[in-house]
C-alpha cells in the first residue's frame, strides 16, 4: 500500500483509517510490545515520519485501537448478556450468569485485554494532555456503556457498577499476561508442576475474580 501526500481532510481521515486497521492487523500477529512504528510504516506504506503526522506516537495509535475494540466489544456484549442471563433467577444467580458471559467473553478478546494490559503501564506514558484527554473520554464512556449493561441485568449493583466494571476491564488485562507464558516458562513449569501456580485459564481466573467482586457488592438482605 502506497499513498500520496493527503491534502484535505478526507483524505487525511482516509490515512488514519488506513493506519489503524494496519496496527489492527498486527495485533492479530503480535502482542502489543512488539508493535512498532518502523514495521507499522513499512506494512501501510509511508514513511514513519509521515505516520507521524498522523498520530503523534506509537501509543496514541493503540489508545485510538484500544477505545474501538472495546466500542465493538461492548456491542457484541449486550447480546450475549441478553442471552445468557435469566432475568427471572435470583440476584445471585444472575451475578453468576454475567460472570459466565464476561468471562468467557473476555477470555476470546486476546488482543483487547493486552491492550488493556498495557494500558496504563505503557500507552499512556507517551502522549500528549491532548490525546490523553481524548482517550480518557472515550473510555469513560465506554465505561458508561459497560455498565448500563451490567445494571439492564443486575439492577441491584446500583450506582458500584461503573466501578465493577472498571476492576474487570483492569483485572482482564493483568491476568491475560500469566495466560500465555513464554517458551522458557513453559518448558519450567513442565518440568516443575509445582511452580506452574501462575499459570493460569484465563476465563477462569476472571470468572472467580467476577463472582466474587458482583457478590459482594449486592445489597445485603
Amino acid at each position: 500500500m502506497t499513498f500520496q501526500r493527503a491534502r484535505s481532510e478526507e483524505q487525511r481521515a482516509v490515512r488514519r483509517q488506513a493506519i489503524l486497521e494496519t496496527t489492527s492487523a498486527m495485533l492479530d500477529e503480535m502482542p502489543v510490545a512488539e508493535v512498532t512504528l518502523n514495521e507499522l510504516s513499512r506494512r501501510v506504506g509511508l514513511a514513519k515520519t509521515a505516520v507521524l503526522r498522523y498520530f503523534e506516537s506509537r501509543e496514541a495509535i493503540l489508545l485510538d485501537l484500544l477505545n474501538d475494540r472495546t466500542t465493538t466489544w461492548l456491542t457484541g456484549l449486550g447480546r450475549e448478556l441478553a442471552q445468557g442471563v435469566d432475568p427471572s433467577r435470583s440476584a445471585l444467580e444472575r451475578a453468576e450468569q454475567i460472570a459466565d458471559v464476561l468471562s468467557l467473553s473476555l477470555s476470546a478478546q486476546t488482543v483487547l485485554c493486552d491492550l488493556f494490559g498495557a494500558q496504563g503501564g505503557v500507552l499512556e506514558h507517551n502522549v500528549s494532555v491532548e490525546v490523553a484527554r481524548r482517550h480518557k473520554r472515550a473510555a469513560i464512556a465506554n465505561l458508561a456503556a459497560m455498565a448500563d449493561l451490567v445494571r439492564r441485568h443486575l439492577p441491584e449493583v446500583g450506582d458500584q457498577a461503573e466501578l465493577f466494571c472498571l476492576q474487570v476491564l483492569l483485572l482482564s488485562g493483568s491476568l491475560s499476561a500469566y495466560d500465555t507464558p513464554p517458551p522458557s516458562l513453559l518448558a519450567v513449569y513442565e518440568s516443575e508442576p509445582a511452580l506452574a501456580v501462575f499459570h493460569i485459564d484465563l476465563r477462569a481466573a476472571l470468572r472467580i475474580a467476577i463472582v466474587t467482586s458482583l457478590v459482594g457488592i449486592l445489597p445485603r438482605p
